[in-house]
């Protein structure tokens, strides 16, 4: 009989001080083995960004039994490639990425750093899952997301996921109903940018935005599940092929152009 604890990576995107992944880093320890890989300083809007033009250097900043942590100077998707090239010596049997300090749902699945290192994990065939808290605050109070990442994770390590799906886990501020199995909320981020002047006069522009829910009255998405107190799960697949349209994209005779 195998008795061997589960291996557990844990990375994110706001950097390995944040309070999000120390909180996660303690939910996880109940569950197995756990290595964290993170990002030295802030890292948020990386997506799957990688550092393809300099060197990377990491540093171990804490070990204990059970226990390894490391911060890298790269970016999310930078941590988890070093992780599991240099530095582990068996594939992980799970990689959770956050606690993120802000909500990843809806579109804003393609630009955040803590899922580009859960969607990396997927592609290196380990069972993944990012999870955000929507509040922004560096103190805020992550007892309802660490319930919730940790029912996940002993639900992923016994269950497994398929190949190529990783999953996108938001939740509410406060206490939660529940979780909701959801689908993306379809939308976008508008009046994205504050402009202002520096010292010298000069224009400067700040990010900010709403985001214009396109769905509002769907209640199968993850934006109508967080307003309505529930933690939101969707499953995300790294297959990007629109595999429904190739049938129409093939009426195109596109070999007229060549």
């Amino acid at each position: 009989m195998n008795s061997r604890k589960p291996l557990i990576l844990v990375t994110n995107d706001d950097g390995y001080q944040a309070k999000g992944i120390v909180s996660l880093i303690e939910a996880m320890r109940e569950l197995g083995d756990v290595i964290v890989f993170a990002p030295e300083l802030h890292q948020s809007g990386m997506s799957s960004a990688i550092s393809a033009t300099q060197p990377l250097r990491s540093r171990m900043y804490k070990q204990e039994e059970g226990f390894t942590a490391y911060m890298c100077t790269g970016t999310p998707v930078d941590c988890v490639k070093l992780a599991l090239n240099e530095f582990l010596d068996r594939k992980p049997d799970l990689l959770v990425s956050g606690i993120n300090h802000g909500s990843n749902a809806g579109i804003s699945v393609i630009y955040s750093g803590t899922m580009g290192a859960a969607i990396e994990g997927c592609i290196f065939e380990i069972p993944s899952f990012g999870v955000s808290l929507c509040e922004y605050s560096p103190d805020a109070d992550f007892t309802y997301a660490c319930e919730v990442a940790r029912k996940m994770a002993a639900t992923v390590l016994e269950k497994g996921l398929p190949r190529g799906i990783c999953l996108n886990i938001n939740v509410p501020q406060g206490e939660i109903k529940g979780i909701k199995i959801t689908s993306q909320t379809q939308g976008k981020w508008v009046n994205e940018y504050q402009r202002s002047a520096d010292g010298n006069g000069r224009d400067v522009f700040w990010m900010t935005g709403n985001f214009e829910n396109w769905e509002e009255d769907n209640v199968n998405t993850d934006e109508w599940a967080l307003a309505n107190g529930y933690a939101a799960v969707v499953p995300v697949k790294i297959d990007m092929t629109a595999h429904d349209f190739i049938p129409e994209l093939k009426k195109w005779d596109l070999m007229s152009f060549i």
